[in-house]
């Protein structure tokens, strides 16, 4: 179990004051979901809710400016969605790992059992954010799922194949609110808010599935890392066919929206540029991200090249 390879392989003091610093950070940033969204707190429909970066509606040509903002309001929409799905199954595997060592009061059980309630909140603040969002958004925006198919899916996997796609998503979220969101003034400031208080927990969370993925590799040969790589990469094709399905989704959305149905060849445009597009922001953004780079050069310097000659196609 993983608490199990963290208690007897990485019993070290420097590792303890890391739990201590990292739950007392997370306490510091606590923030309330009621603090955040609802009541005055509402969401400007006359502005972009996502950078150009993430949603890449430049080369839909036959949208017009005004079409190319309901898209990205969508786009917004299907985002915090995706991160509510994808966090159903990290909160359980967090949960799964912790439970042997629940009677154990230390840092660790602490900081876990801290990181899997910062879990259950953003999935709930994802729900609040699509109630507010209908209040004004009157279409139906469909997306992947169901969460918990999804979640068993992912599960079925091996822990490190698991835990190592999660850090993906850490740090994947980190990127993208410091590179593109926090320094633009052009994006809707209620949905920049949002994305801030979940970066803010996420930060935290990327540390210690770090700790996660090393206790869990530790003991681990050279051919199982490459098994558990091997099926880190199927969830990765997985969730690609996610992408592309919600592509297809966000489509319709737009023309439920914009009272209108796109041509034959501009929904094959649609669905091509915006799959790709998705693949750019949920999958290609992490593979390539430094830290977790960094994090699988320490498991295996070959399992590092073998993602790095992936990533371009989902770049």
């Amino acid at each position: 179990m993983l608490v199990e390879a963290i208690n007897n392989n990485l019993k070290t003091g420097a590792l303890a004051d890391n739990f201590r610093e990292t739950l007392v950070a997370s306490q510091r940033i606590n923030w309330r979901i009621e603090d955040i969204i609802g009541g005055a707190r509402q969401l400007d429909f006359t502005k972009p809710f996502l950078p150009e970066s993430l949603v890449r509606t430049a080369n839909l040509y036959f949208l017009t400016t005004d079409e190319k903002l309901v898209l990205n309001q969508i786009k917004g929409h299907t985002y915090l969605a995706i991160f509510g799905l994808v966090e159903e199954f990290i909160l359980p595997f967090v949960l799964d790992h912790v439970r042997p060592s629940l009677d154990k009061d230390d840092y660790r059980v602490r900081a876990f059992l801290q990181f899997a309630s910062e879990e259950a909140k953003h999935i709930q603040l994802f729900k609040t954010f699509t109630a507010e969002f209908h209040k004004t958004f009157a279409s139906e925006c469909a997306v992947i799922g169901p969460p918990s198919a999804v979640a068993r899916k992912i599960l079925s996997h091996q822990p490190l194949a698991v835990a190592l796609a999660i850090l993906h998503i850490e740090w994947m979220t980190q990127r993208h609110y410091i590179e593109s969101v926090r320094d633009n003034q052009k994006l809707d400031a209620q949905f920049k808010s949002l994305l801030k208080h979940h970066w803010l927990e996420e930060a935290q969370h990327a540390k210690l599935d770090t700790v996660m993925v090393e206790a869990l590799a530790k003991d681990m040969t050279e051919a199982e890392i490459e098994a558990a790589v091997d099926e880190y990469l199927e969830i990765g094709g997985f969730l690609d066919d996610g992408l592309k399905q919600q592509a297809i989704f966000d489509m319709e959305s737009f023309e439920r929206a914009a009272g209108f149905k796109l041509t034959e060849s501009e929904s094959a445009d649609f669905i091509l540029i915006q799959h790709q597009a998705n693949r750019r922001t949920y999958l290609g953004s992490g593979m390539t991200h430094p830290r977790f780079l960094a994090t699988l050069e320490k498991l295996s310097p070959a399992q590092r090249r073998r993602i790095e000659e992936v990533s371009p196609m989902f770049c």
